[in-house]
C-alpha cells in the first residue's frame, strides 16, 4: 500500500507517519528495513527499494521526500502510475510532500481507485483549528489546561504565523506544551504557567508594556514594569528589550510615514507579518519626532549607566513615568 501525505504542516505529517509506523513492529528492526529517497530519485531505484523484501520484518518502509514538488517528467510518472497498484504487500511506501497537491494529481486519483492508496493533506492549523491542536496535544501528554491558556498560547506562539513561517511554529508549540506539562503535573495549566514558563509569553509582555507606554497608561505601564522586575528580569535585560523595541518602533513609524503597509515592513525589517502588524500598531501611538527624542534617551541612559553617572535601575523608572504623561 501507499500514502501520500502532503501540505504545509509537515510536523504534524512525521507525528502521523511516526504513529503509523510504530504499528508495524520492533523500531530498531524497521529502522533497518527502512529507505530514504528524495527528489532526485531515478524510477529504478525507487522500484528497486519497494521491492526489496524485509529483512527480519513484517514491512519494509520505502520514504520519498517532496517527489512531485520539482514534477517529474512524463515517463516516470507514467511508469509510477502503472507499478503503484503492484506494490508488494510488504512494503509501505510514503510520499511526503511539503507543499499541498492538487486534489487533479495523478498519484491522488490514482489512491481512490479501488483504494490504492492513502492520501491526506496537512494543511496549517490557524484561529480555533490551532487552539484545538493545542487541547489535543496537551491532552495525549496526559495534561490539562484552562481555554484562557490555550488561547494565550496559540496566540504568543503560533498567533499571526503566515505559511512561509510555518516550520518553526508547531514545533515550537510541542516544546512549550511539553515543559507546561512536565512543570504542572497534576494540576490544570493556567494564563499564570504560560506568562511564567512561555518565553514567548514574556516577549509579549514586552509588547504589552510599549503598548502602555504609547497609549500614556501611567498606571498600567508602571504596573507591567514592575511585575517584570519582581519576576527576577534583569534592569538591563529590560533595558535591552526598551532600545530593541524602540528602535523597531523607529524603524516601523519612519516606514508608515513613506506609505507602506505592514506587509512591506515585514518583508524590509525581516521579520513576521504579524509582528510588524503589532509595531505598525504601536507605531501610530507615536510621532517620529517623539520616537527620535525617546531614542535619544535611550541612548544617554546607556552611556550614564555605563560611566556610573546613573543607576540603570532608577533611569529606567524615571523613563516610564516620563513617558506616560496622562
Amino acid at each position: 500500500m501507499f500514502y501520500l501525505f502532503h501540505g504545509q504542516d509537515t510536523h504534524t505529517q512525521r507525528e502521523t507517519l511516526t504513529a503509523l509506523l510504530a504499528k508495524e513492529g520492533d523500531a530498531d528492526m524497521l529502522s533497518l528495513n527502512t529507505t530514504r529517497l528524495d527528489s532526485r530519485v531515478t524510477f529504478a531505484e525507487l522500484q528497486g527499494a519497494c521491492d526489496a523484501m524485509p529483512f527480519l520484518a513484517r514491512v519494509r518502509v520505502v520514504l520519498v521526500q517532496d517527489l512531485f514538488k520539482s514534477i517529474p517528467d512524463k515517463a516516470f510518472m507514467d511508469k509510477l502510475e502503472a507499478y503503484l497498484p503492484h506494490l508488494p504487500p510488504a512494503t509501505r511506501l510514503v510520499f511526503l510532500e511539503s507543499q499541498p497537491l492538487s486534489d487533479s494529481h495523478r498519484i491522488i486519483r490514482l489512491a481512490g481507485k479501488d483504494k490504492l492508496g492513502y492520501v491526506k493533506r496537512f494543511d496549517l492549523p490557524k484561529g480555533d483549528a490551532l487552539e484545538r491542536w493545542v487541547r489535543e496535544h496537551v491532552a495525549e501528554r496526559g495534561g490539562r489546561i484552562t481555554p484562557q491558556a490555550v488561547s494565550l498560547l496559540a496566540a504568543n506562539v503560533g498567533g499571526g504565523h503566515d505559511d512561509r513561517e510555518a516550520m518553526p511554529v508547531l514545533p515550537a508549540l510541542t516544546n512549550e506544551i511539553e515543559k507546561l506539562v512536565l512543570y504542572k503535573g497534576d494540576g490544570a495549566i493556567d494564563v499564570a504557567d504560560v506568562a511564567l514558563l512561555s518565553p514567548y509569553a514574556a516577549e509579549d509582555t514586552i509588547f504589552e508594556l510599549v503598548d502602555a507606554l504609547g497609549n500614556r497608561q501611567s498606571a498600567r505601564a508602571a504596573e507591567l514594569f514592575q511585575d517584570k522586575l519582581n519576576g527576577g528580569a534583569e534592569p538591563f535585560y529590560l533595558f535591552s528589550m526598551f532600545v530593541r523595541q524602540f528602535r523597531l518602533l523607529l524603524q516601523t513609524r519612519y516606514l508608515l510615514d513613506e506609505g507602506e503597509r505592514p506587509a512591506g515592513i515585514a518583508e524590509q525589517l525581516k521579520m513576521r507579518p504579524f509582528m510588524a502588524e503589532k509595531l505598525a500598531r504601536q507605531a501610530r501611538n507615536f510621532t517620529q519626532s517623539q520616537l527620535e527624542q525617546i531614542y535619544r534617551r535611550l541612548l544617554e541612559i546607556d552611556v550614564d549607566a555605563k560611566t556610573g553617572k546613573a543607576d540603570l535601575l532608577t533611569a529606567l523608572h524615571l523613563l516610564v513615568a516620563g513617558l506616560t504623561p496622562e
